[in-house]
């Protein structure tokens, strides 16, 4: 969880006779093909990572039913005689934003995002907007131009990414960068003309529009938020959302966009 990556929790539910792992035994598998714990060994073990390896890619989580017995019908080669249940959980990353820009907005959803416990951290041009009293919960506050933001921090360390600024240039520098880097959620904030302008110039530099497709603007949930505070709340509607949708990942590339918060443009 600390290394903000997904995993499959598979846990013992239930056991009848003799079988070799008791309830509660836990095996967790990450994205790599680590595993960690057991639930018994053997061929019952084999089929668990198999299983969990298909959780990962479904993101999904099932209730498995295995007969220890070899002699029976579609039994595991065991002698064991016995019977498992065996529960596998699918485990999200838990979410990491990066605001760029340390607007009203910006300082509105970090102020929501302790009682989450979602991580994020905030990079700015300006150090008198990603001061510690602004931002006291973050990471990192970084005081970076918009042309080296990826090279101080990692865009595989963050779920989210919303631009958030105060100018359309540096927005734009920040958004054409990202479309190469990034791989997860892209947000901006912007109004109607600020957008039109944004997408044009990514255009003109030769992003095409199945990756400007890729960038949620409006963002969040469509509340009608108008205020900084309600475009917070429903930012973080919409992070929750991929959370416990299919991922983050593949919310960014197969969810139509929604009509969100009113953009604005933050101070």
């Amino acid at each position: 969880m600390e290394q903000r990556l997904p995993f499959v929790r598979a846990t013992v539910v239930r056991t009848v006779g003799s079988v070799p792992a008791k309830e509660g035994a836990t095996m967790l598998r990450t994205p790599t093909g680590d595993c960690f714990g057991t639930v018994g060994g053997a061929a019952l073990e084999e089929r668990v990572k198999e299983a969990s390896a298909r959780a990962l890619e479904t993101h999904r989580g099932e209730l498995l039913h295995f007969d220890l017995q070899a002699w029976k019908e579609g039994g595991l080669p065991s002698l064991c005689g016995g019977s498992v249940d065996i529960a596998l959980e699918y485990v999200a990353a838990r979410p990491s934003l990066l605001l760029w820009g340390g607007g009203h907005v910006a300082q509105a959803i970090a102020r929501l995002l302790p009682g989450l416990e979602y991580d994020h951290t905030v990079a700015d041009d300006r150090p008198e907007w990603v001061t510690v009293d602004r931002f006291p919960d973050a990471e990192r506050r970084e005081v970076v131009s918009a042309e080296y933001l990826w090279e101080r921090v990692s865009p595989s360390a963050f779920s989210h990414l919303y631009v958030l600024g105060y100018d359309a240039k540096k927005d734009t520098e920040v958004l054409y960068r990202a479309l190469e880097q990034f791989p997860g959620v892209i947000g901006l904030i912007a109004s109607s003309a600020k957008r039109a302008h944004i997408f044009a110039e990514l255009r003109r530099r030769g992003v095409d529009e199945l990756h400007c497709a890729r960038i949620r603007s409006p963002i969040g949930v469509p509340v009608g938020a108008e205020t900084p505070a309600e475009i917070a709340v429903s930012v973080l509607a919409e992070v929750i959302r991929d959370a416990h949708a299919e991922g983050a990942r593949r919310a960014n590339v197969d969810e139509p966009l929604v009509e969100g918060a009113r953009g604005i443009e933050t101070p």
